[in-house]
């Protein structure tokens, strides 16, 4: 089914904000959600947890087959690998992100987020890239302290089958859209 069409059906507005990231499979991504709520982060069951492959970008939804056909060919031209989450990091005093540090597969997510983040999907980053999974934003000192000692503890290995194209929904939620397998085209549409 094309693009074109959302989750709940109808049509699309004039713009879409779009991601694309690889998500964190389970138990892992639940364990990291609850750790993010049980630090408050009020963004914490409204972003699915995942490794950033384009931050969310604001696009034309005429521009959406266009993305759809970049997407599948990057997806494409990129074998599977595999992901070591472990330990912790910050991005302080820059930006107030504690995160689980990417061990093993970063060098696979630099080449994946430079290949995604081109063609029609080229723009301006206000950071470097660096891959990462974040566990708190944006809150208290002292809570970004306790996150970033809690973080040490963590680790999480398993395979990277393929990157997903995410839609900021109305509701301030990011959901999944669909789904690109390395080295074979998208999945069909999720969630609707």
């Amino acid at each position: 089914m094309p693009l074109s069409t959302p989750p709940g059906g109808g049509g699309l507005p004039e713009a879409v904000t779009i991601g694309v990231s690889i998500h964190v499979p389970e138990p892992y991504g639940t364990a990291i959600q609850d750790t993010r709520a049980g630090h408050g982060d009020p963004l914490a069951r409204s972003i699915p947890t995942h490794v950033t492959l384009l931050p969310p970008t604001e696009i034309p939804a005429a521009l959406l087959p266009e993305v759809e056909a970049h997407l599948t060919a990057v997806a494409a031209a990129h074998p599977a690998f595999r992901m070591l989450l472990q330990g912790s990091g910050t991005f302080r005093p820059v930006s107030p992100v504690v995160f689980v540090r990417v061990e093993e597969g970063a060098q696979e997510c630099r080449a994946l987020e430079a290949a995604v983040r081109s063609g029609p999907l080229a723009r301006e980053l206000a950071f470097p890239y660096h891959p990462h999974v974040t566990v708190a934003h944006g809150l208290a000192e002292e809570i970004l302290d306790e996150a970033y000692e809690k973080a040490r503890s963590f680790h999480a290995a398993f395979d990277v089958p393929a990157f997903s194209l995410s839609r900021f929904g109305p509701d301030e939620v990011w959901r999944p859209w669909r789904t690109y397998a390395f080295g074979r085209g998208p999945s069909p549409r999720l969630g609707g």
